[in-house]
C-alpha cells in the first residue's frame, strides 16, 4: 500500500507540473495573439510622426499622445458612419438569413433519408473545401447581372457562402434530436412550420448561437466580396472604407486607420465576450453525429 500510495503521489507531482508548464505556454501564446490588438490600440492614441518612426511599438507619452483626435477625424472625414450602418445591415441581414434557411435546410437532411438529401449535405459541405478566389470573376458578373450589387440583396451572395458550414453544424446538432419531441408535438397538431420554430429551434439554441456568432465575425470582417460586387463609389462597408486611408504614393494615414480598425473590432469582441459560451458548447454538440 505504502509504495501504491507513493507512485500517487509521484503521479499526480507530474500531472502539477505538466499543468503548470502547459499553462506558462499558453498564456505566452495568448500574449502573441493579444499583442497585435495592444499595438493598434496604443497607437490608435498617437500622433502620426510618432507611428511612423521607431517609436511605434513604445507606449504614448505627453509628446505623442493624441487622444481622441484620430477617431474624430477618421469617424467624420472618411464618412465613417454610412460604412458602419452599411456593415451592420450587411452583417444582420445575411446572418438572420443563414441562421433561417440553413437550419431548415438542416432539419431536412437530418429527417428525410434519401438520395437528394444526401446529395444536398454533401454539396454544401463541399462549398466549404472550395476557394473563393475560383469563383469570384464569375460571382462578380452574376451580381451584376441579377442586380445583387447593393447592401440590401448582397446578403443572398452570403448565404450561398455561409451555408456550408451552417449546414453542417446544424445537421449534426439536429441528427442527435430524439425523434419523440417531434412525433409528440405532431401528435398535438403542430403543423411542420409550427413544429419547426416551437420545438424545434428552441433546442438548436447552442448551434443557433455559436453559428451566428462564427458568421457575423466572418460576414463583419470581410472585404474582398464587398469589394467585388458593391459599387465602391456608392456604397462602402468598413474594410473598404479603411483602405481609403492609403492616399496616393503609397502614403498612408495610419493613426487614423488605426482608430477606425479598434472600432471595428470592438463589436465583435463585445459579441463573442457575451456569447462564447455558446461556441464550444454549439460546436461539440454538432459534433455528435455527423
Amino acid at each position: 500500500m505504502a509504495v501504491v500510495n507513493m507512485e500517487k503521489k509521484q503521479e499526480s507531482k507530474k500531472t502539477r507540473i505538466i499543468n503548470m508548464i502547459l499553462s506558462v505556454v499558453f498564456a505566452l501564446i495568448c500574449l502573441v495573439y493579444v499583442y497585435p490588438i495592444f499595438l493598434i490600440v496604443t497607437n490608435s492614441l498617437k500622433i502620426e510622426s510618432a507611428i511612423s518612426t521607431n517609436t511605434a511599438f513604445k507606449l504614448p507619452t505627453s509628446e505623442t499622445f493624441a487622444g481622441i483626435a484620430n477617431y474624430i477625424y477618421g469617424v467624420t472625414k472618411m464618412d465613417f458612419l454610412s460604412s458602419f450602418l452599411y456593415s451592420l445591415f450587411i452583417t444582420v441581414s445575411s446572418v438572420v438569413l443563414i441562421i433561417l434557411c440553413c437550419s431548415m435546410c438542416a432539419w431536412y437532411i437530418s429527417r428525410v433519408n434519401t438520395l437528394a438529401s444526401k446529395a444536398m449535405y454533401y454539396l454544401c459541405i463541399f462549398s466549404m473545401v472550395v476557394p473563393f478566389q475560383m469563383v469570384m470573376f464569375t460571382l462578380a458578373k452574376t451580381a451584376d447581372t441579377l442586380k445583387l450589387n447593393t447592401p440590401f440583396n448582397i446578403c443572398i451572395i452570403y448565404l450561398g457562402f455561409g451555408a456550408g458550414l451552417a449546414v453542417f453544424m446544424f445537421t449534426g446538432f439536429m441528427k442527435s434530436m430524439p425523434l419523440e419531441i417531434e412525433e409528440a408535438a405532431m401528435i398535438d397538431g403542430c403543423s411542420p412550420i409550427q413544429m419547426f420554430f416551437r420545438v424545434v429551434m428552441p433546442i438548436t439554441k447552442p448551434t443557433t448561437i455559436s453559428t451566428a456568432i462564427l458568421e457575423t465575425m466572418w460576414v463583419w470582417n470581410d472585404y474582398l466580396l464587398p469589394t467585388l460586387v458593391l459599387d465602391i463609389k456608392k456604397y462602402r462597408t468598413i474594410p473598404m472604407d479603411i483602405q481609403y486611408f492609403r492616399g496616393s504614393y503609397g502614403s498612408v494615414q495610419m493613426a487614423p486607420m488605426m482608430a477606425c480598425i479598434v472600432i471595428t473590432i470592438i463589436p465583435v469582441i463585445l459579441l463573442y465576450l457575451f456569447c462564447q459560451k455558446y461556441i464550444i458548447e454549439g460546436v461539440v454538440a454538432g459534433a455528435v453525429k455527423g
